[in-house]
Formats: C-alpha cells, structure tokens, sequence
C-alpha cells in the first residue's frame, strides 16, 4: 500500500504530467531593437503551449513550413493584430516570424524537448534582411 501511496505521489509532482506554458509578446520595441519578439528562444517540452501576446499592434506569428519545422507539423499562421497560442506535440526546433517584419528581424525560435535534430534545417531557411544577421546570432546559441 505505501508503495502504490509513493507512485501516486511522483505522479502528482511529475514535470511531465502538468503542461506548461509561456508567454512572449509581440512588441513594437524592446530596448535598442524595434519589432521583436520578448523571448526569441523559448525552450519547452512536449504538450507545452506558447501563448504569443499581441502587446504591440500589427503582429503575427507563422511557423516557418519551409525547413523551419519538425517534420510531420502542420501550417501555422496567426491573425494580424490578434493574441494567438500553439501547444507543441512534436519534437524538435521551430522557427517563426511575424510575416510583416519578418525583414526587420522578427523572428523566434521554440526548442521542443531540447530534440536539436532538425538543426540542418532549420539552417536552411531563407531569412531577409535584418532576420538574416539575427538568425545566425540565436542559431549560433542554439548550438552553444
């Protein structure tokens, strides 16, 4: 008895029975940088929800389908302007922007159970602008 008492008490205290979740927000500016996402490397882990918070107007979010995703997820793409979530099943590195400054360096990443198998890929996207700069700099930590 005391035995099934101490499984049922690791389940109740066991990371991975509660999901968790995590808010960035979609900002407008933040310190020296203008349109930037508060966190742009988010590490979670399987069943885990990213709230993104439109805090500033004018923002989205989409999952970068090209390279930028696990294999197997499908096409994500939020509402301008409008707070959004996606909970993460699959593992792996997920890259997004907000499509109308995506040039500008909006960009983020999710680390889904610290899987970096998609690494190669995700060096393939083809990022613009200021995103180009930004990506090899997170990427580069990614890898740390």
């Amino acid at each position: 008895m005391r035995y099934l008492l101490m499984i049922f008490i690791s389940l109740i205290f066991s990371k991975g029975l509660f999901a968790e979740d995590t808010t960035v927000e979609m900002l407008n500016k933040i310190e020296k940088r203008s349109m930037v996402f508060s966190q742009e490397i988010v590490r979670i882990n399987s069943g885990d929800t990213v709230f993104w918070k439109s805090t500033d107007k004018g923002h989205n979010v989409e999952l970068i389908s090209k390279n930028g995703v696990p294999e197997g997820v499908e096409k994500f793409k939020s509402k301008i302007g409008k707070d959004t979530e996606y909970t993460f099943t699959i593992p792996g590195i997920y890259a997004y922007w907000c499509v109308p400054h995506k040039t500008m360096g909006m960009i983020g990443f999710v680390i889904v159970d610290d899987d970096l198998s998609n690494l190669d890929s995700i060096k393939k996207v083809k990022f613009l602008g200021k995103s180009k700069k930004i990506a090899a700099t997170l990427i580069a930590e990614i890898e740390g």
